[in-house]
């Protein structure tokens, strides 16, 4: 079935159709609409958290626990959250977790411009950055495959035009899925400094994995026209001046 959506739409639909079980956020334009329309999956767990750190912890305890969560936030609130990011990326996940990052190029309802991708090179983690409706929704649950598989979360960076553009998206089913076991392990969840040491290696290790990814990965491609002008690009309305 097919059907109209802005992204943020089509991000919910993602979460839902990749059986996500919780979701967190914070409300700001131009993500608000993310846990909204989440909020209708009676088979997702929702709630507003009262700051964007709240709501990346809630999501955090979620994975760890077994279930696929979802947080979501503007740019700047990336900030607020940045505490646990940088942490969480060192500890890895049990079930998979998407942070969703809405930037506002242009400041069209928002304080400032920033560039969220460069969280995604300083926490060290994988970021997949859609250019339309259905790349949202297939980015999602790509996704969730690609934090389980190389234990890491994923950094889903939106733009304004992204996130509240149209375009028609290709439904699927949900994927029903058990919780994953929680196993006690202080090597990994507690980041004390002899223990985030060695995680330290590990991420390096899941970088050069995350790398080799990329060069394969189906979402990077090329697309000839009738031009001698070649143009490199990953979605509208992406760049600052």
């Amino acid at each position: 079935m097919k059907q109209l959506m802005t992204g943020d739409e089509a991000v919910a639909r993602g979460a839902y159709e990749a059986g996500v079980r919780h979701a967190s956020a914070y409300p700001g334009t131009p993500s608000t609409e993310i846990l909204e329309n989440l909020s209708g999956y009676e088979e997702i767990e929702t709630e507003w958290g009262p700051n964007e750190k709240v709501a990346m912890e809630s999501a955090i305890g979620a994975a760890v626990a077994g279930a696929r969560s979802m947080v979501s936030m503007k740019h700047v609130g990336l900030n607020v959250a940045a505490d646990p990011l940088f942490t969480w990326s060192y500890m890895g996940v049990n079930a998979g977790n998407v942070i969703v990052t809405a930037d506002e190029p242009g400041m069209y309802s928002s304080q400032n411009e920033q560039d969220n991708r460069n969280y995604a090179k300083a926490a060290k983690l994988a970021m997949l950055e859609p250019s339309d409706s259905q790349e949202c929704l297939d980015m999602v649950k790509a996704a969730y495959t690609l934090s389980e598989s190389y234990d890491t979360p994923v950094l889903l960076r939106m733009t304004t035009r992204v996130c509240h553009s149209k375009s028609i998206v290709e439904l699927g089913e949900r994927e029903q899925l058990p919780l994953k076991e929680w196993v006690k392990n202080p090597a990994k969840y507690v980041c004390l400094p002899a223990i985030a040491r060695k995680l330290r290696v590990n991420l390096e290790e899941r970088m050069e994995k995350l790398a080799e990814y990329s060069e394969k990965s189906p979402f990077n491609r090329a697309e000839y026209a009738d031009s001698k002008v070649g143009v490199i690009a990953s979605s509208p309305n992406t760049s600052f001046p």
